[in-house]
């Protein structure tokens, strides 16, 4: 009772009226207290981990246990606790839940609304996307010894669902690339943290393969799409955007540790959108939510007229640690300072593509 009226508290906070997305709670993620911080703390049957990620806290506990196993081999990403690129999975699982984009879109259920807070809906666009970045790595993560010696995995799904793979080998079979490149990530995270490779170098390439394998769970997730049509046509405009945002960002090898991540999630929108919604001009939300979704719109607008020339062109400027950490800074810049110029973006892009 006391999970449910926190959670009561936190998303009162999230819907009231020009109040910008709520990403933390006393410095974590949303409830992260109350996830499980080890893996004996997951449900368990016959000697086989099962646990419910269509349970926010047992998702969420998934991210917990990822970030713990690996955080001994980040070391070259910084001192503080904190500075592990997956620190940006638990925090956008958070945004998704106190913006309500973890509910139930058809209005069938009462799942993810006050009745059950803490249920994510199998209909939703947002969970199911999210299902791909975060069972798809824990059950890599666990295959790899991650997780304990032997650890076995199998995921928890409600009755009558058979679009979700709920094991390793089910998942490896349906979305081989993804589970190969996070295989890929986990494997590559232990030989290069224990290499004698210079911090810088290490930090890099850790981050090339953690954003390859994002982006094939991102492209993986594809099976998600018939769910948008349970979404305003505004809404799914921005979830296209947010997807191709996530091509820049990847080729940037952006550090999604949770300072830069809550400065990234923080102006992402705080509800779903609906139709009549028009960025930069929604009243209920902030300036920096107006903002953020201009920019996501902008973006994707531009590549679609230039037939993708745009992604393609920010991708071959990524060419180096020295290009790929200006990039990084250009796309702070675009998000997060109105006055930053898009055509600076555009000027900057073509600059740094004669370095390469």
């Amino acid at each position: 009772m006391l999970r449910l009226l926190v959670l009561g508290l936190v998303l009162a906070c999230a819907v009231s009226l020009s109040s910008s997305a709520v990403i933390l709670e006393n410095g974590a993620p949303i409830l992260w207290a109350q996830t499980a911080s080890q893996v004996t703390e997951l449900p368990m049957h016959d000697g086989i981990l099962v646990p419910d990620p269509w349970n926010y806290l047992h998702r969420m506990s998934l991210y917990r246990l990822m970030i713990a196993a690996t955080d001994p081999f980040m070391g070259s990403m910084g001192t503080n606790a904190t500075d592990s690129p997956l620190w940006g999975l638990p925090l956008q699982l958070g945004w998704m839940l106190t913006s309500g984009r973890l509910a139930d879109p058809t209005g069938a259920t009462t799942c993810g609304l006050e009745a059950e807070p803490l249920c994510i809906s199998t209909q939703s666009w947002w969970a199911c996307v999210n299902y791909f970045a975060s069972v798809l790595p824990f059950l890599s993560a666990a295959q790899q010894g991650f997780m304990g010696a032997g650890a076995q995995v199998q995921m928890q799904v409600p009755a009558g669902v058979q679009d979700y793979c709920t094991t390793y080998s089910d998942c490896k079979a349906k979305y081989p690339d993804a589970m190969s490149k996070w295989d890929a990530f986990f494997q590559g995270l232990k030989t290069t943290s224990e290499s004698l490779l210079p911090d810088d170098v290490k930090k890099d390439t850790i981050l090339g393969v953690y954003w390859d394998a994002q982006m094939a769970s991102t492209y993986a997730s594809a099976a998600c799409n018939p769910r948008q049509s349970h979404y305003s046509s505004v809404e799914v405009s921005f979830a296209h955007s947010w997807l191709n945002s996530a091509e820049y960002v990847a080729a940037a090898r952006f550090q999604t540790n949770m300072e830069k991540a809550v400065l990234f999630l923080t102006p992402l929108p705080s509800r779903i959108l609906q139709e009549g919604d028009s960025a930069p001009n929604i009243a209920d939300l902030t300036a920096e939510e107006n903002h953020t979704l201009y920019i996501f719109s902008w973006m994707k607008t531009i590549d679609s007229l230039l037939g993708g020339t745009l992604v393609r062109l920010w991708k071959g400027a990524m060419c180096s640690v020295n290009t790929r950490q200006k990039g990084a800074q250009v796309l702070e810049q675009l998000l997060l300072n109105p006055s930053f110029a898009t055509s600076t973006f555009l000027s900057i892009i073509s600059e740094m593509t004669t370095s390469c």
